[in-house]
């Protein structure tokens, strides 16, 4: 019976080979040894790389740059997750409908996820240009002072914000749209014989059943705006003075604008625990809260 089951192991690890195997190789040794570079002192050229211990943490704490770009990163990440969410949701509460058109609204709404994100930033910077771009033409029309997005640091994080939610409300769309049409009909109309208005029937019985959904997207979202890179390098490179500079750029910039390795190892390592952290405590508040059918 042991030979057996040793046997029926050895069999199921045979079939998870094909996909440990690149998850080793481009995950597993990539993340090893950058855990292994934040102790040390290196400029990315030197045959010779200086072991430091846990230096590049302390110099990275003490650094202003980094709470800095923590600030941002919580920032960008609060004003990103929930407008992407909630549009969503409200685009596909629209085009849940069976209207004329629908199919091209939603091709419409879904556009700018698959358009690359760089030819989206370039678009974007000829909009927030401060004497002939479009979003300070539509400011002046009704009567309101133009603003240099990228240029002032009150307003370059939230022009940064714009274009990420524009992009990625279509996303949140389609996966709504799936959600709200597996929805049991009789469910609603058992609500409605019960009294329950359109309100009602929507905070009772819809929002809890698209629960699963919604999980789901919190997740992905605060994950790809940690990840976020592309928009703010296009856009303002990180300033203006450090105003869009998030943790992922600054690993940028340490590592291939000053050569500090070791450091941006470290930085790299916070994003990974700070990514980590954030993914269990959004499991930890979905095991709570979110229904599933």
């Amino acid at each position: 019976m042991k030979r057996f089951q040793l046997a029926e192991d050895f069999r199921a690890l045979l079939f998870t080979l094909p996909a440990m195997v690149p998850l080793a190789l481009f995950w597993f040794y990539p993340l090893g040894f950058i855990i292994y570079l934040s102790f040390m002192e290196w400029d990315f050229m030197s045959p010779d790389k200086l072991f430091v211990g846990l230096q590049n943490y302390r110099d990275l704490f003490a650094n202003p740059a980094f709470y800095q770009s923590l600030r941002v990163t919580v920032l960008f990440c609060a004003g990103s997750v929930l407008p992407v969410v909630v549009l969503g949701l409200g685009l596909a509460l629209l085009l849940n409908r069976n209207m004329k058109g629908g199919s091209v609204y939603r091709m419409l709404m879904f556009s700018p996820w698959v358009t690359p994100t760089v030819a989206v930033s370039i678009v974007w910077s000829w909009i927030y240009e401060p004497e002939v771009g479009l979003a300070n033409s539509l400011l002046k029309a009704v009567g309101l002072e133009g603003i240099r997005w990228l240029e002032d640091p009150n307003w370059a994080l939230v022009g940064i914000l714009l274009v990420t939610i524009w992009k990625s409300a279509g996303w949140g769309m389609i996966f709504y749209l799936v959600a709200l049409r597996n929805v049991p009909s009789d469910l609603l109309e058992a609500a409605e014989l019960d009294g329950a208005n359109r309100w009602n029937k929507f905070v009772r019985v819809t929002l809890p059943l698209i629960s699963p959904t919604t999980f789901f997207l919190v997740v992905v979202q605060v994950i790809q705006a940690l990840q976020a890179y592309d928009q703010i390098n296009v856009l303002t490179q990180g300033g203006p003075a450090g105003s869009t500079r998030t943790l992922l750029y600054l690993y940028y910039q340490s590592a291939f604008e000053a050569f500090q390795i070791g450091e941006a190892s470290s930085v790299a390592i916070t994003l990974v625990i700070s990514c980590v952290t954030l993914s269990l405590l959004s499991f930890w508040v979905g095991r709570r809260t979110v229904h599933y059918t």
